[in-house]
């Protein structure tokens, strides 16, 4: 194991330690232990800008399946490092903010940062993996863990419903991925992604490209709540701020922008891909800001913000994919999508974090986050309101702030989808700028109604629960460092052009970049009085006009019919599933075995029989079939009577001695194969059984004697006989013959040879099966644990049960 992977999987690692530093250590917080990692981790990963810097990579690989090709191998080059420092940097804020915000006497702090560093060490594994089935395993497990986190106030209702269904949307659309990768896997038939990108010219024609690319979006979609799988993120806010400021703005929701941006070497440049990434994206970014603007919940605010500044970073990669079609080294007219995408994917991570954060201190102050009873705070929290206006004033596109670079950007790329000419672009292209603008219209009033609902206008202390007062500054220091970013960002950003953003670029759309070829990065405040510029200052007049007379038109949101939402949607097809699964289970579930036998045996009649007749398997030859001796006819006829009179017999202890003689006469069959050991253990197991039949039964009452007359069932009858059928032509046929050499012969070659021990039977269980045998001994331990649980649970007195 490299140091590498080492520190992917520290993470883990620390988890691990957290419940027992959280009991013998409870007079110190729990952040500080956990602090420390996020440090490290960013730290180390900024040692390798300088090689993502000079076009290098770094993948060190770490066998886990190699059979299957399936290793965990660690992968580092533009992209895989931005995100890493991001998880790690920011990260390291949450934490340091968490250990404020989070009282150690008030909550569980054990499972809250073993649920975070969980997060965090599967982002990790997400963002620095090139295997396909490593990257799910990592994928799911951010699903796993943040479904904890969102959760984490389990004893809320809106917490358990927003934890379930972040995790059911997220995990349907990870299953769909999935699929993607296998379809890939099919097409190339390798799972690592450096190879898959390499193979793409002799695949894009394949029947099952535009399918992988339809799965692969899913799973994107759906952890980075584009429409219209966006629902599950604004019933998530219900879990602890430091929770919301880490996933929803600068982790989870950007995985599947990560799985875009990391996938668009292979599918960008098609069609499919464009106009699916561009179209979904654009119209989130709309929908959310629309929708933002009549929240009342502050964090409902930064939902649908968050909502919409995805759906507009997730547009300009769509957009900046026709670059691989119109671009190339020497013209990078179009690739300023991409750029855009990428040096927005940055602000975002710092004025959202940020406004998130500010939003923890306002209901952590004052004890609600409704705006409706907020305002007049200015004065009483001004280091507050100033982050707040930086956040702010940056998400709405103004300057001086990170976002108004990004913003601009935004718009050019918008504005060069017009002089396209592929996709039949020309068709609807106009529609793009169209709704860019409308959409930041709506971001300015959003932006502003986050600020001056909160800090201005009358303050209303008798409808807060607490004295409004500044926040401790622990509290204030990672959002402090986050705002000076947003500032820093916008007057220095070059800092970033061929550290962060030119690398990343080269991850994205590789294809573009010769030999020793560079993207020109060069990102700087004033372009003249450009279009965009124009579009700007249309934006902030009209998000003016719109804020300042908000109560006056806030009234269109009444002409959505709240029963048609996808909200309801959603929750309406949970309702019809639970009820259709009801009664659906009521019909089989009879509660009588024989019923449940017949579906069983029915089944497999048909599915078996079919697959057997339909492939040619009913083939029969007995001339390698050893002859029938005169002792194992008289031991098949033994247990043929013995079966029958087990049916037939009316004494119990007849029944019994019957059905022992089948088991001894089976352990002859063995005596007589030179198995003496298999010979042993029958003998073994039927006298105990026999013996444990006859003492159960002789302390049960006698039978009444009570003449019946059984029913003849048709259906029985065809089923029994089918069985028998199937079971005997399938154990003839399989005799016959051999599609590949018996495995028995490697077992008598090799169990001396390679496991050291002369008893085969013993050696294939211990040493062969020998995770099957571990398997079984942990179920049986975990068991145990269960009913020991059980048996030392002491119930309360008044309770029942």
């Amino acid at each position: 194991m490299t140091l590498l992977h080492v520190a992917i999987l520290s993470p883990f690692l620390l988890a691990i330690l957290i419940p027992f530093l959280y009991k013998f250590f409870r007079q110190i917080h729990t952040g500080w232990f956990v602090l420390v990692l996020p440090v490290i981790l960013f730290t180390y990963f900024i040692q390798f800008i300088e090689d993502t810097m000079h076009g290098h990579t770094i993948h060190q690989t770490m066998e886990w399946i190699p059979s299957l090709g399936i290793n965990f191998t660690a992968y580092i080059d533009g992209l895989g490092l931005l995100f890493a420092l991001l998880i790690s940097g920011i990260g390291a804020l949450v934490v340091l903010y968490s250990i404020y915000y989070l009282s150690k006497d008030k909550e569980q702090l054990n499972t809250f940062y073993v649920y975070l560093l969980l997060f965090m060490g599967a982002m990790l594994g997400v963002v620095l993996s090139d295997n396909l089935i490593v990257l799910y395993t990592f994928w799911e497990i951010t699903s796993l863990s943040s479904f904890l986190l969102i959760g984490y106030w389990y004893n809320r209702e809106k917490s358990r419903y927003g934890a379930q269904k972040s995790m059911i949307i997220t995990i349907f659309g990870g299953l769909l991925m999935l699929g993607g990768f296998i379809m890939l896997y099919i097409m190339t038939n390798t799972f690592s992604i450096r190879e898959i990108i390499s193979q793409v010219p002799q695949i894009t024609d394949h029947p099952l490209f535009v399918p992988a690319l339809i799965l692969v979006l899913f799973g994107a979609f759906t952890k980075s709540a584009q429409f219209p799988f966006y629902i599950w993120l604004p019933d998530a806010m219900e879990a602890p701020t430091p929770v919301s400021a880490y996933l929803h703005s600068a982790t989870m929701v950007k995985a599947g922008i990560y799985l875009v941006a990391r996938f668009s070497p292979v599918f960008a440049g098609t069609p499919e891909w464009f106009w699916i990434v561009s179209s979904f994206g654009i119209f989130t970014m709309f929908w959310g800001s629309f929708n933002a603007v009549k929240q009342t919940d502050l964090k409902g605010i930064l939902a649908f913000s968050t909502v919409s500044q995805l759906g507009m970073i997730m547009s300009m990669f769509g957009i900046g994919s026709a670059a691989l079609v119109l671009d190339s080294i020497d013209n990078s007219y179009y690739t300023v999508a991409t750029l855009a995408a990428i040096f927005h994917l940055i602000n975002h991570a710092t004025f959202k974090g940020s406004l998130f954060m500010v939003v923890g201190i306002i209901d952590h102050e004052t004890g609600t986050r409704d705006i409706r009873k907020l305002g007049g705070l200015m004065s009483l929290m001004p280091i507050t309101f100033t982050i707040s206006i930086i956040g702010a004033f940056s998400m709405a596109g103004l300057p001086p702030f990170n976002g108004f670079l990004s913003k601009e950007m935004f718009f050019t790329s918008m504005i060069r989808v017009l002089e396209m000419d592929v996709f039949n672009i020309e068709t609807i292209g106009l529609l793009f700028p169209i709704i860019a603008w409308v959409g930041s219209v709506f971001t300015f009033i959003y932006s502003m109604v986050l600020v001056f609902k909160t800090f201005t206008g009358k303050y209303q202390p008798e409808k807060l629960e607490k004295k409004p007062h500044e926040a401790p500054i622990g509290m204030l220091i990672s959002p402090i460092i986050l705002a000076s970013l947003v500032i820093i960002f916008f007057f220095f950003p070059n800092i970033l052009a061929y550290t962060i953003i030119e690398p990343a670029m080269a991850s994205v759309i590789p294809a573009l970049l010769g030999e020793e070829g560079h993207f020109h990065v060069h990102i700087y405040p004033w372009h003249g009085f450009t279009v965009e510029l124009f579009m700007t200052i249309g934006v902030i007049a009209l998000g003016v006009i719109g804020y300042l007379s908000l109560t006056k038109w806030r009234s269109v949101y009444g002409l959505f019919p709240k029963k048609l939402t996808l909200n309801k949607g959603y929750d309406a097809a949970l309702i019809q599933l639970d009820k259709s699964s009801f009664r659906l289970t009521r019909f089989y579930m009879t509660g009588f075995i024989r019923d449940y036998l017949a579906y069983i045996f029915t089944f497999f009649i048909l599915i078996l029989g079919t697959s057997l007749a339909l492939t040619g398997g009913f083939s029969f030859s007995l001339a390698d079939t050893a002859p029938v001796g005169v002792y194992e006819a008289v031991l098949a006829i033994v247990m043929v009577i013995g079966t029958i009179t087990v049916l037939f017999s009316k004494s119990r202890l007849t029944a019994i001695i019957a059905l022992g003689s089948v088991g001894y006469s089976l352990s002859l069959f063995f005596v007589l194969f030179r198995a003496p050991d298999l010979a042993l253990t029958q003998l073994c197991v039927e006298t105990v059984s026999v013996a444990l039949f006859l003492l159960c039964f002789y302390h049960l009452p006698e039978f009444k004697k009570k003449e019946k007359k059984l029913n003849f069932k048709l259906t029985n009858l065809i089923i029994s006989l089918g069985v028998g059928t199937i079971v005997t032509l399938l154990a003839l046929a399989a005799n016959s013959q051999r599609v590949t050499e018996t495995i028995s012969t490697y077992f008598v070659e090799n169990s001396y040879k390679l496991a050291g021990g002369k008893n085969m039977v013993n050696v294939i269980l211990v040493d062969f099966r020998g995770f099957d045998t571990l398997f079984e001994i942990t179920v049986l331990g975990i068991a145990a644990l269960g009913i020991y649980g059980m048996i030392r649970l002491k119930v309360r007195k008044g309770e029942e049960g």
